[in-house]
């Protein structure tokens, strides 16, 4: 974790870009101390070789070090990220999970939806205020990226936090899934492999911190906030401590009433923060155990299954390898309670019915209500700010980005359905949403489950990520209190580069009141084949000099105006997308029943060090990742979408 420097306050002028365009560069002014700071950090984004299991493997870093670092702020502070991508192959962006970028869709990161991916060479700046106390981490939203590496805890800190007094110390710990192959290489694997059970890539390695073997010292009868996060590109992951119980204070940002539990789970992208409490003696050490979920994949031996740190109480005494336990029980996550006790929404204004498929047909595809999500050519906030009153027709969008329009200050309710025989975790961008329910394994329908209002919690919890039992349905509630366009999918990363992803419009109308004074940038997205191929990944920088393709899109991503060709493809876009439709779903009446801190890139000269890089790792360049021609297939009737206008998207 980077150091925080409180005494400087800087003041950044901020080039707002949708898209990859050059961004300004902050300038520090001095000024007196002040509560609230400008914190910076200048991320020179790199192939780095890392080998944090012992298997040394080209990953992606920051300021030529892997893993990347912490972001921290204190709740009102403005944080500042310069990003430079120096990968040379690939574009990028980065997300920053469980955020709500009030009124800043433009900074949500991903690529085609709010923003261009930043090409190599380019560079982007991301400017938000720190208003949500918690915990929470960032991490790459172009093609499958960030498991190569590029991820980090984010931890908003709270001075008025409600169990302050209550701990003596603080611990940090993440734990992700590690693969020794590189997604360039795993993604068309998966994607083409032809495998009927439709097998994930299995993790080589599960890690805690980064590494394995971790330690942490503690002192006896003290007690301790661990905050924990889950990076995963793919596996849940079981948490306990052996010897020790702990109490619940946090998830995803949001303070819960204290509860108790000797273990917990986390599906990809959940958080938690709990008080452990150290025992009184010094004459042991005790194991601390991340497992991965077994119900998703074949585990390749217990060594890749299991992360496995220590409480180290006695140094001089052994570290002892844990117990086999029988089952695993954790807490259930739907039964905590919200610190602040905000009552249940009221029944929906906007309900959306989504349910998740998967098909075989000519490569893996995972969707919703029978769509596969495809990336459109124009970032959906783009098409949103440029439509006028159009903005809140659905179809302009592209059936194929999966999009729900919705409409200011509503109550919207999804209804998901999970018809596969695996869990899945589901992130809404934008927002946090309540755990109105979950159903058990192979519980049917919603609508046949006879549950009417009065069977919800008057307090549910809310998370911005939550697990979906296989063969279940769930139910979440929100507000549509914050104007911009907001990605809904699953959290295996998988099943993202697959399809499995639907798009709300929120209150594009309004969004685009927030926008009228923000000119938008140059559109610099290239065209659609340029980035569902793009990143390259491991093509070395002479290539892109020779290729002429590579030097347009090089060009495009550095333009200042929306040239002439771009703006014919808008119109067209917008004419084709009239097209398109999508199936709704009719929903059943509901029965009533009622300071600058710097991490600057390193002196060191690391060009010899990136040349081998850049080398060693993969090209996606050759590989057919998205399989555009196919028609998604699936128990109900296919949509044709060649006929529909697949090219309006």
């Amino acid at each position: 974790m980077a150091p925080l420097l409180s005494s400087p306050l800087l003041q950044t002028l901020l080039a707002l870009g949708l898209c990859a365009a050059q961004t300004a560069s902050a300038s520090a002014l001095a000024s007196p101390a002040a509560a609230a700071r400008t914190v910076t950090y200048d991320f020179n984004i790199s192939w780095v070789a890392a080998s944090p299991d012992g298997f040394s493997r080209p990953t992606i870093g920051v300021n030529g070090q892997w893993p990347p670092p912490t972001i921290s702020a204190d709740l009102g502070d403005t944080v500042v990220v310069n990003v430079v991508n120096a990968l040379g192959n690939q574009s990028t962006s980065l997300h920053f999970h469980g955020l709500f970028m009030n009124g800043s869709t433009e900074l949500d990161g991903p690529a085609q939806v709010n923003q261009c991916p930043i090409p190599p060479g380019s560079s982007f700046t991301y400017q938000f205020k720190a208003t949500q106390p918690g915990l929470y981490w960032y991490h790459s939203h172009v093609q499958g990226q960030y498991p190569d590496g590029l991820r980090a805890p984010l931890l908003i800190r709270d001075p008025d936090h409600p169990y302050r007094g209550q701990y003596d110390d603080e611990v940090l710990l993440s734990v992700s899934d590690w693969y020794h192959d590189q997604m360039a290489v795993l993604i068309p694997q998966y994607l083409h492999g032809g495998s009927m059970m439709s097998q994930e890539p299995v993790p080589d390695a599960n890690l805690l911190n980064d590494t394995q073997g971790l330690r942490i010292a503690v002192v006896p009868e003290r007690t301790y906030l661990v905050r924990l996060v889950n990076m995963a590109a793919f596996a849940g992951q079981y948490f306990w401590i052996e010897g020790h119980s702990v109490r619940i204070v946090e998830v995803d940002g949001v303070y819960t009433k204290p509860a108790e539990t000797a273990m917990i789970f986390l599906s990809s992208g959940q958080r938690c923060s709990f008080l452990v409490t150290t025992l009184a003696g010094r004459d042991r050490n005790y194991p601390l155990v991340a497992s991965m979920d077994p119900s998703l994949t074949k585990i390749r031996n217990s060594a890749s299954q299991n992360a496995t740190a220590w409480l180290v109480y006695a140094p001089d005494q052994p570290l002892p390898q844990p117990q086999i336990i029988d089952e695993f029980d954790p807490l259930d996550d739907v039964t905590l309670e919200p610190y602040d006790e905000m009552p249940l929404l009221p029944q929906p204004d906007q309900s959306i019915v989504l349910s998740l498929g998967m098909s075989h047909a000519g490569g893996i595809k995972w969707f919703f209500n029978s769509t596969r999500y495809t990336a459109p050519e124009i970032p959906s906030l783009y098409t949103a700010l440029s439509s006028g009153p159009s903005a809140t027709n659905h179809s302009i969008y592209g059936s194929t980005t999966n999009p729900f329009v919705l409409q200011h200050n509503s109550v919207v309710e999804i209804i998901l359905y999970n018809h596969h025989m695996v869990r899945h975790p589901f992130h809404l961008h934008g927002h946090n949403f309540q755990a109105v329910y979950r159903s058990p394994k192979k519980a049917g329908s919603f609508f046949d489950s006879g549950l009417v209002e009065g069977d919800f919690p008057r307090t549910p919890i809310r998370r911005d990520t939550l697990l979906l039992e296989n063969g279940g349905f769930m139910v979440l509630r929100f507000r549509a209190d914050n104007p911009g366009v907001w990605l809904f999918h699953c959290h295996m990363e998988w099943h993202v580069e697959t399809g499995l992803v639907a798009t709300f419009v929120e209150a594009p109308l309004e969004l685009q009141e927030q926008h009228r004074d923000r000119p938008l940038p140059a559109l610099s997205c290239g065209s659609p084949d340029s980035h569902e191929h793009e990143e390259d990944a491991g093509v070395p920088e002479e290539e892109h000099e020779t290729s002429p393709e590579s030097q347009e899109s090089k060009k495009a991503g550095r333009s200042s105006t929306i040239s002439t060709a771009v703006l014919v493809m808008v119109v067209f876009i917008v004419a084709m997308a009239g097209l398109a439709f999508t199936v709704q779903l009719r929903i059943k009446k509901r029965r009533s029943g009622s300071t600058k801190q710097n991490t600057a890139a390193p002196n060191a000269n690391l060009q010899v060090e990136q040349e081998r890089l850049l080398e060693s790792s993969t090209s996606w360049e050759s590989m057919d990742v998205f399989d555009e021609g196919s028609v998604i297939e699936s128990a109900k009737p296919p949509l044709d979408l060649e006929e529909m206008g697949r090219g309006s998207r």
